[in-house]
């Protein structure tokens, strides 16, 4: 019954983080999009109240004139719009959904004795110090290199040293899976951090005072369109970290620590391109098509190293004299490596994920699944938990692929 609940949270906290995710990334594109295609406001009325940038656009069969004013409107309007829920909900509902898949049950999901034989417990607070302490550095930063000359180079040069780090660390104390996943919540929650306590504060300081009379300091909207400006960096990068736990060719890579790396490095020069090809449409700056050039080349790159190793020849291609062809493999020849690897987690007294393999019927059943799972993705058993074989996996490649024969 635990198992069944568990998988129902799951399921809903997934959708409900995809929901909200969607709303903040949406959001965040709109307006870096924005700022990147506003141009000088023509009307004299506008430039008058302070208006520093226009877009006219189209949509939905209606059209839209959004203005900007770069320090502060001249007056309030009675109705205020904040975005901010859109990232706390996408974090609460991220953390919630990280809880319930690797920290309740840190033992399976979280821990690869292979790597640190450490307690469930000693586990997860590691994996929450990842959390704090990325953010604590990555904010001191932005804070002391952020507002000097060339600051926005510095801060890039040093926040990808600190991601680095923290990716090769998790990828050698962790499973893979987690590991990269921890690594993309732990992005996730320095872009959340921003907006609560650098984005919002600061836009809160500024309607404050405008409330009061008194003169905006600028430099709240520096600081603001800063951290947006790092967040859009940030997404690329962390959705191929959420995405990649379900492709296992990622995370278990003998060096998934560069893995991840080389695609959150394209991902961020992919979203460099975005950012900036609006503002070359009106003669900002120059092409940043080498941008996207060098995101699809490490891309590429990735693939090529990445590639399985060609499977060997055949004794007889390589003029081996012939031997007798072995007898098909069946049920009886992988049943005790089903009962020694699977059973504990697939048999009568637990049944994850609603699969049982202790009887020939249900092993044939779920054959499929277990060739995808424990032959082709190796992902299970979970961090090899039970110590299965390459020999054992290939033992149920070839039941499977002989019909998954049980008599």
């Amino acid at each position: 019954m635990e198992s069944y609940l568990l998988d129902w949270a799951n399921l809903l906290l997934r959708w409900v983080h995809v929901i909200t995710a969607i709303a903040w990334i949406g959001s965040s594109f709109y307006f870096v999009f924005l700022d990147s295609s506003l141009t000088e406001p023509e009307e004299e009325e506008l430039k008058k109240q302070g208006v520093t940038g226009e877009l006219w656009a189209v949509h939905g069969g209606g059209f839209y004139h959004p203005v900007k004013f770069n320090v502060s409107p001249p007056r309030l309007p009675d109705h205020l719009h904040w975005f901010y829920w859109e990232s706390y909900s996408t974090w609460l509902t991220g953390f919630a959904l990280f809880t319930v898949s690797y920290l309740w049950q840190a033992s399976t999901y979280l821990i690869d004795k292979s790597l640190m034989d450490w307690s469930p417990g000693a586990a997860i607070g590691v994996a929450m110090s990842f959390l704090v302490v990325f953010w604590m550095l990555y904010d001191a930063i932005c804070q002391f290199f952020g507002q000097r000359k060339n600051g926005d180079a510095i801060v890039g040069a040093l926040v990808f040293g600190l991601v680095c780090i923290a990716s090769w660390l998790a990828c050698h104390w962790f499973a893979g899976r987690a590991a990269f996943l921890l690594v993309g919540a732990m992005i996730a929650t320095a872009m959340s951090a921003n907006v609560f306590f650098w984005i919002i504060p600061g836009q809160r300081k500024v309607v404050a005072a405008l409330k009061a009379g008194e003169p905006v300091d600028p430099i709240h909207g520096k600081r603001g369109k800063q951290r947006s400006v790092h967040n859009t960096y940030f997404t690329l990068p962390v959705l191929f970290a959420m995405l990649s736990n379900h492709y296992s060719f990622t995370y278990s890579h003998p060096q998934n620590w560069l893995v991840l790396i080389l695609m959150m490095f394209a991902g961020a020069a992919i979203r460099q391109f975005f950012v900036m090809r609006h503002g070359y449409k009106l003669g900002r700056h120059v092409h940043p098509f080498p941008y996207a050039v060098v995101g699809v080349a490490v891309i590429g790159s990735a693939i090529w190293w990445m590639q399985p190793a060609p499977a060997a020849k055949s004794s007889v291609a390589a003029g081996a004299p012939a031997t007798v062809a072995a007898a098909p493999v069946v049920y009886k020849d992988v049943q005790k490596v089903l009962e020694q690897r699977c059973t504990m987690c697939h048999g009568a007294q637990v049944q994850m994920k609603n699969v049982r393999l202790d009887s020939p019927a249900l092993a044939k059943q779920h054959a499929q699944a277990v060739y995808q799972q424990a032959v082709v993705t190796k992902v299970m058993p979970m961090n090899n938990s039970t110590g299965i074989t390459e020999a054992e996996r290939a033992l149920i490649g070839q039941w499977f692929q002989a019909g998954a024969k049980v008599d």
